[in-house]
């Protein structure tokens, strides 16, 4: 137990540190230009050396870390709201308003995840919608990513939500709201609510790895986040033809890739164990 708790510690410290890397880390000239000569040593300029292009390598982890970290984030968001909205309406409202809800999520389940990532980013980058038009280069660019990863991360969290509220719904502090009179909205909005938050804010940091890996899986296949912006997917897959010349190269965005899956798992399972309680009394 005590080492687990090390664990948890070393997670919540680390994903500090990731966020101070990816606000200060980035400078634009270092991480699509060319600042130095190619394959550079590691050194006072440059602390992880730099690429084949001459461009610092630090510098495009710590852009590749505000990348996944924001839309982590981004998408969490948006799979909250549509998820507890779905998931409320689909538990608290009728029988067939339930029946409907949950066949279309279904629906959405039989599709597998990063295939129909990859359809909606071609659906996207190949239309020439005005949605687009006018907006900055990086948002352009990271959009499609952005909505092919919410489109298909919204699902879990709306029966997470839909099958907490089914139980929630039932207790004596409900059934004696409503028989007070309270009405729909203030059952929900006082008492059902309130008691999802801390799960689904756990569950949240687990699906934000689950984001995080999905971009970087993307921009592996070279249909993610689009060149000259960095990611740790590109980067690990543009480092793959120099893995005997530089090994460097494909280690540091592995290795910070991978820390950050673990910790976001760390914290996200230690605080679901915090909130919910069956798993609490297992435990």
């Amino acid at each position: 137990m005590k080492g687990r708790s090390i664990l948890i510690g070393l997670s919540w410290a680390f994903l500090a540190l990731l966020v101070i890397f990816a606000i200060f880390g980035p400078l634009r000239h270092g991480v699509i230009d060319s600042v130095g000569m190619k394959f550079e040593p590691p050194s006072a300029k440059f602390w992880l050396g730099t690429d084949e292009y001459g461009r610092d390598v630090f510098g495009r982890l710590a852009f590749g870390a505000r990348m996944s970290l924001l839309l982590g984030v981004a998408v969490q968001v948006v799979a909250i709201g549509v998820g507890l909205v779905v998931g409320t309406a689909a538990g608290y409202g009728a029988r067939w308003l339930n029946t409907l809800l949950m066949r279309f999520t279904d629906a959405m389940f039989a599709f597998p995840d990063i295939l129909l990532a990859i359809l909606i980013m071609s659906i996207l980058r190949g239309s020439k919608l005005s949605l687009f038009t006018g907006m900055p280069e990086i948002m352009a660019a990271t959009l499609p990513v952005f909505a092919a990863l919410a489109v298909v991360g919204w699902p879990t969290m709306a029966r997470l939500v839909r099958n907490q509220v089914l139980s929630l719904k039932e207790q004596e502090y409900v059934t004696a709201s409503r028989a007070l009179g309270a009405g729909h909205w203030h059952v929900v909005n006082r008492h059902i609510l309130p008691h999802l938050l801390g799960l689904i804010s756990a569950v949240a940091m687990v699906g934000m790895a689950m984001v995080i890996l999905a971009e970087g899986a993307l921009s592996f296949l070279g249909i993610g986040v689009p060149p000259p912006w960095p990611s740790w997917g590109s980067m690990i897959n543009d480092a793959r033809s120099y893995m005997s010349s530089n090994p460097e190269m494909l280690f540091w965005p592995c290795l910070i890739l991978s820390l950050t899956i673990l910790a976001l798992n760390f914290v996200g399972d230690a605080m679901r164990d915090r909130f919910d309680p069956k798993r609490a009394s297992r435990g």
